[in-house]
């Protein structure tokens, strides 16, 4: 046996395997039962693949646009520009009777024939006795043509079409459909078959069997065999397909409709199917998506292989493959696909031990909520990746001849590239694009290149591979970084996005759809939220607790979810109001139903109009960022300046106004002091003030633990010096405080060895507080 048939038996055996896999799927209880089978005949309002015209009672199928009829279409547009609401519209417009059958129907009288008039439901041979008796009866009505009805016989029919896809009556004894034989004409006859002239008068009225002539029964055979399906509204046809293609369509069909994020057409099924067809592709698996003309079909094959990848194969199979799928492992990262390419890494030994990894991290009870600590591992091991191919001996794929100075390289080049703002070697991006090197970047490689070496050695893995200690143990961690922060707006910018005119002018230019840009904006800068924590509210996330208005959100960076913030009557009503523009919004899209309470729980306050049929996704940063910067820049502020700079501010205001680190870490949703420190902007005059609202009396003064100011009254310049001065004579300085134990005041020696920390005799100075919480911290 030759290899080449080798490999043919092999395809063979994986493409039985793969139908097997399907076939059970498919007839499992779970599957959309509408799915099976050869012909798909979905019904006209399927939740997932519905085609009926939205307005109610309207038996009309669905146009291109808007989910109507091509009438209603028309008159919504000419409603639309008057200012009438789609919902309004929905009620008050005229259905339509059907204007062409969604399906084939038959004659009334026989069965075995197809209707040639739709209205009357009658085969092409009773049609014309109608006519022909409503001549000589005429005037007759409804009651004579029931008459007539009852009294015709049942004609015998031409059986069923010859080509192979279709599953419709024959219209004629040469035995194809309607639609298949005005083809067959147009195309010259191929094969040359043909029906005797006036064969209905010289054979059928006589009852005789009509004779079909064929120059070519084999080109005719193969002509009915390359025909594609007749398209019929309602109708998915699958018969012309290889056996695991169709499975395929029908199983990603069915799992499009679990998560319908995108909207998938039935006439954009049935031309993908008929594509395949005609290029004979017999598994959508390795097809290539771009082969498809139309990019509607790129998109429908790009996600019916996702979904195909996740069956076809197992988790070991993708550390082969050099990728890894999440859901494998039971995690999607919000907004991205679960598909994670790793064939960026070249080595074979470095690209299993980061797939250990990130399954590691997939699996851990700790799993991260977003997708970044995979791209940054992801990241370092592309560069050192590269960094080995490049420099390492044979490419660095031996793991058994690197050694440490292998990596004191790659991190004495990681670092010049930084200094000299050089890009990185490797090529993690999906763009095609490789990133400039960043003090931020080069301590993330470290860091995770790093994390990942030693894991390996923790796992055993790096023994496994003989890959030698000192490679491992050379990798740096990436340092402290460079801390810097956000300036808070300068007073004019401050006034300038918050002005009423400039606000208008946001929403006028940027929003002309009114989405909510100038809502977000606005709840920015009132409550300091993040700007995603804004984007991503529910659609109850509003009300009045106790006679006071309250915004709940999620801090999702922080793990705090359901958070309630006090918010100002003002954006209460502006939030309301765009609640209820959302309501109006999917009342539009939903024939004016309002949402279930089950439905409503998981709206998006600021939902999004692109891929989102069900309402529960919310606008995208980008959009917001976009729109938001390119106002700036029209504003003409004189600087660069962005949205969370709004956090900034309110936190360094909050803190002139009195708040402590504490409070502002509450509001703001931080987890400690540090934290807040970092949005918190002070003068030295701003940190006056703020020390003279923490003094409290110590044990050396006249009443221990007397509060000696507060936000009303504050401690006068000559009420502090005279603390200081009494403070002075009766405590001695310590580390970040006084000590007042007189013996050691006095001068002797401390008898509990300086232990300042755990000392009852240690008192502190406002002073002395930030110190302290950050080394407590």
């Amino acid at each position: 046996m030759t290899a080449l048939s080798l490999l043919s038996q092999h395809d063979a055996d994986t493409r039985r395997d793969r139908l097997e896999v399907l076939t059970a799927l498919i007839g499992g209880p779970e599957f959309d039962p509408v799915l099976r089978g050869g012909v798909l005949k979905i019904p006209p309002a399927h939740p997932v693949y519905p085609w009926n015209c939205t307005v109610p009672d309207c038996t009309r199928t669905r146009w291109r646009r808007y989910a109507m009829c091509s009438v209603h279409a028309d008159q919504w547009q000419e409603a639309e520009a008057r200012g009438m609401s789609r919902s309004h519209f929905l009620r008050t417009a005229e259905p339509l009777s059907v204007a062409e059958a969604p399906e084939e129907m038959t004659c009334q009288i026989c069965p075995q024939r197809s209707a040639f008039s739709l209205q009357l439901v009658l085969c092409f041979r009773h049609h014309n006795r109608w006519l022909g008796h409503a001549k000589r009866h005429p005037g007759g009505g409804e009651a004579e043509f029931e008459r007539w009805l009852a009294g015709q016989p049942s004609l015998p029919g031409y059986g069923e079409c010859r080509a192979d896809v279709c599953d419709e009556l024959a219209a004629s004894p040469l035995g194809l459909c309607g639609a298949h034989e005005r083809g067959y004409i147009r195309v010259g006859r191929p094969g040359g078959a043909r029906l005797p002239k006036n064969f209905f008068a010289t054979y059928e009225r006589h009852d005789r069997p009509v004779p079909v002539t064929c120059e070519d029964e084999v080109v005719f055979r193969a002509w009915c065999r390359a025909q594609l399906p007749v398209h019929r509204t309602g109708q998915v046809n699958l018969r012309g397909l290889r056996p695991l293609l169709r499975a395929e369509l029908q199983w990603c069909m069915y799992v499009h409709g679990l998560q319908p994020i995108a909207v998938w057409h039935l006439t954009w099924v049935q031309s993908l199917a008929d594509e395949c067809q005609r290029r004979d592709v017999a598994s959508l698996a390795g097809l290539d998506p771009s082969a498809f003309r139309r990019a509607y079909h790129q998109r429908m094959v790009q996600e019916m292989q996702q979904a195909l990848r996740k069956i076809y194969f197992t988790p070991s199979d993708t550390r082969d493959a050099g990728y890894i799928e999440t859901e494998h492992f039971g995690v999607r990262f919000p907004g991205r696909s679960s598909y994670v390419d790793l064939t960026c890494i070249s080595q074979r030994w470095l690209r299993d031990l980061l797939w250990d990894h990130i399954a590691g991290v997939l699996r851990s009870p700790t799993c991260p909520r977003s997708a970044q600590p995979v791209d940054f591992v992801r990241r370092a091991g592309a560069e050192l990746s590269a960094f080995l191919e490049a420099e390492a001996p044979g490419g660095g794929h031996d793991p058994a001849v690197l050694r440490g100075e292998h990596v004191h390289r790659f991190v004495a080049d990681l670092r010049n590239r930084e200094r000299l703002g050089l890009a990185f070697r490797g090529q993690a991006r999906l763009d095609g694009k490789r990133s400039k090197v960043t003090e931020n970047s080069r301590r993330l490689v470290f860091n995770y290149g790093r994390s990942l070496l030693r894991g390996a050695l923790d796992s055993g893995s790096a023994e496994q591979i003989g890959l030698d200690r000192g490679f491992i143990a050379a990798m740096p961690v990436g340092g402290p970084g460079t801390p810097r922060s956000r300036n808070p707006f300068p007073d004019e910018v401050a006034r300038a996005l918050a002005d009423e005119v400039n606000l208008q002018q946001l929403a006028d230019s940027y929003d002309p759809h009114d989405r909510g840009l100038r809502d977000v904006w606005e709840t920015i800068i009132v409550t300091g939220r993040r700007a995603s924590e804004v984007i991503q509210l529910r659609l109850d996330c509003v009300g009045r607790y106790g006679g006071l208005p309250l915004l709940w959100h999620d801090q999702t960076k922080v793990g705090n979810l359901n958070a309630a913030v006090r918010i100002p009557d003002h954006l209460l009503d502006r939030l309301e109001e765009r609640r209820q523009k959302t309501l109006t919004h999917y009342a539009d899209r939903h024939v004016g139903r309002p949402p279930t309470p089950a439905e409503r729980a998981h709206l998006a306050l600021f939902p999004t109009d692109i891929l989102n049929p069900d309402g529960r996704r919310a606008l995208s940063y980008t959009w917001f960022h976009t729109g938001l910067r390119n106002w700036i820049n029209d504003l003409d502020l004189g600087g660069h300046y962005v949205a969370h700079q709004a956090r900034h501010t309110l936190a360094t205001r909050l803190l002139r106004h009195g708040a402590t680190l504490t409070h502002i870490r509450r509001y703001l949703g931080q987890l400690s002091d540090r934290m807040a420190e970092h949005y918190v902007h002070l003068t030295q005059s701003d940190l006056e003030n703020v020390l003279q609202h923490v003094w409290v009396a110590g044990p050396g003064t006249t009443n221990p633990g007397e509060l000696l100011t507060s936000n009303t009254t504050p401690l006068t310049r000559e009420q502090a010096q005279a603390l200081a001065i009494d403070l002075s004579r009766r405590s001695t300085p310590a580390e970040g405080g006084f000590c007042t134990f007189q013996p050691v005041v006095d001068g002797g020696a401390c008898p509990w060895s300086l232990d300042c920390h755990n000392c009852d005799k240690f008192v502190l100075s406002g002073a002395d507080l930030l110190y302290w919480r950050r080394k407590r911290e």
